[in-house]
């Protein structure tokens, strides 16, 4: 079967899962809801005829917000914006689910994707919750006087054992080396649920980095800034995924701050990668990664709104899980790389339609023919691909799979090989089988490739930049700078920051090191997520930060 009939084949599989779970439950995999003639989830017809008795009731959904506050937001996020796998809720498809079938699967829940049934909640309680997540985007949930999540750092947790670390100790400058070795076994802790607890970035918070280094705020205000992209004559590209649309940010002034900003392009479902065609000096169409397309747009240097309508190039596996859809395209253009993560922790493609060429990297030509798989075995590096400018290779930032403890599956950054074996979903990290697969795909254990550089597990590593600029002192060039977007699936909280890779001639030897940091206050709770990072004419670094909806300039001001 060709991989554009697997495709169509994709489309028309129940993808349509809505989880709510509690923390402390260990996660599967999360498909987001889509809009199916079988109904949500397998939902039956009277399901779908079921009526809220509350719906658009302000003082039901403000209810809801507080049992939803209470039972789903540790894993969904406080604003319904997700938390690694565990999809979104605030828009896509589960914001045009019936009420019913929502009502209906939250009731009977999921034992194979580690839901449990909501039955022992009131009727009153669910219809609440449904009531909250149809009016989320309107409703206001109130933080005063909130409590703190119990799974939120308290002063007495003790330290982590090294390698490992958390937000405690994540200070510019720490080096930091995870080796193959270092692996505990499975469930040595119990997996945990202790996602962002985000609040307003307090007056005396900042981003802290190196003391040669300064931080600036570059722009503010923003609707969930995702990746960047520097094009060629120097403009920064933004992805703002849940407005669907592209901004254009052009220059630095001396507050480092923009000198002017437009909007590239509106109507996109939920946009995230960027890429310039053909590569070099004068592109003449800016491509998009959306989730379920890539399209591309008429574009020349200096345009900061498409010229011309999209252009459907080639449609993508979509329907749950993770959702980005990071580009980049091969040094001469006549390749397209496209990274797509899995609708799932670990759920076995073989045996789950859903996951069909998914938790791979796909190639394709420019014109969106020849689609074909590049590498695989690869869960989610859709947060994050990248050309290395020196070599040509293929390197991508993966989000490896949750649910066996706090310090395992490391996340990872490495280059790709070709036809290239990474282990998702039998194996991990060379020949350690993931026990909830045990006896499943043997012959692939000796195929396993182990990554160049692990992270800290459950980092949610995203966009990777190389610094090939002059600004910053000579033994950073050809590094690469990484944003970790922060877990949710450990006791203690880790990420949160911008990273750097030091490489020895062009190889990275396995190390890495804080950049910037600084944005877990002591409590726990969180105030900014790194997501996506370029690197600006000048030679400064650009990083997007969705929690506080911003974006941070860092550049070298010198030995002080």
């Amino acid at each position: 079967m060709s991989l554009q009939e697997k495709l169509s084949g994709t489309r028309s599989c129940l993808l349509t899962i809505l989880v709510f779970i509690l923390g402390w439950t260990a996660f599967v995999g999360f498909p987001t809801l889509v809009a199916q003639t079988t109904g949500f989830h397998g939902a039956p017809a009277s399901a779908r005829a079921m009526k809220n008795p509350y719906a658009d009731e302000r003082l039901a959904a403000v209810a809801g917000a507080k049992l939803y506050s209470n039972n789903c937001a540790k894993c969904h996020g406080d604003r319904g914006q997700g938390m690694g796998n565990v999809p979104g809720l605030a828009r896509g498809a589960a914001q045009s689910a019936k009420d019913g079938e929502i009502f209906w699967y939250i009731t009977k829940g999921d034992i194979r994707n580690s839901m449990p049934s909501w039955a022992q909640l009131p009727a009153r309680d669910r219809w609440q919750i449904v009531t909250y997540l149809k009016m989320m985007n309107v409703t206001h949930v109130a933080k005063a006087n909130e409590p703190r999540h119990s799974a939120e750092i308290n002063p007495g947790e003790s330290s982590p054992s090294a390698p490992f670390t958390d937000f405690r100790y994540e200070k510019p400058g720490g080096m930091r080396r995870i080796t193959v070795a270092d692996l505990p076994l499975p469930y040595a802790t119990k997996s945990a649920g202790n996602g962002p607890h985000l609040v307003p970035r307090p007056a005396d918070a900042w981003p802290q980095t190196l003391p040669d280094f300064e931080v600036k705020q570059y722009a503010t205000g923003l609707h969930n800034p995702r990746l960047l992209q520097t094009a060629p004559n120097g403009d920064f590209f933004l992805a703002e995924s849940d407005a669907g649309d592209i901004k254009v940010f052009r220059g630095i002034d001396k507050d480092s701050k923009p000198e002017h900003v437009e909007t590239f392009a509106t109507g996109l479902k939920e946009p995230y990668g960027i890429a310039f065609f053909p590569p070099g000096k004068n592109p003449q169409y800016v491509y998009v990664g959306d989730t379920n397309e890539i399209v591309r747009f008429p574009y020349q240097n200096g345009d900061m709104k498409a010229r011309g309508p999209r252009q459907h190039i080639a449609d993508l596996p979509y329907g749950g899980g993770h959702w980005t859809r990071a580009l980049a395209f091969s040094p001469d253009g006549k390749r397209l790389f496209v990274a797509v993560g899995s609708a799932s922790n670990v759920d076995d493609p073989d045996t789950t339609p859903r996951e069909k060429d998914r938790a791979d990297i796909l190639v394709l030509s420019p014109d969106g023919s020849d689609i074909r798989i590049y590498a695989y075995g690869i869960r989610n590096a859709g947060g994050g691909i990248a050309i290395d400018p020196e070599t040509g290779e293929l390197w991508c930032s993966v989000n490896e799979r949750d649910g066996l403890g706090d310090n395992l599956v490391p996340d990872y950054i490495t280059h790709v090989q070709e036809g290239g074996f990474y282990g998702w979903p039998w194996w991990y990290m060379g020949p350690h089988q993931d026990p909830r697969l045990t006896g499943t795909r043997p012959e692939l254990r000796e195929k396993v490739i182990t990554p160049d550089v692990l992270l800290q597990p459950h980092n949610a590593s995203l966009e990777i930049a190389f610094y090939e600029a002059q600004q910053f002192p000579a033994e950073y060039h050809g590094d690469i700078f990484a944003c970790e977007h922060g877990s949710w699936n450990r006791s203690v909280r880790a990420g949160y920051e911008v990273i750097r890779i030091p490489r020895h001639q062009g190889r990275a030897t396995g190390e890495y090191e804080d950049f910037v940091t600084g944005f877990v206050l002591p409590d726990g709770d969180v105030w900014g997520r790194p997501v996506g990072i370029t690197v600006a004419p000048d030679g400064s670094l650009l990083f997007s930060d969705d929690g506080s909806e911003s974006i941070w300039r860092v550049f070298y001001v010198g030995k002080k």
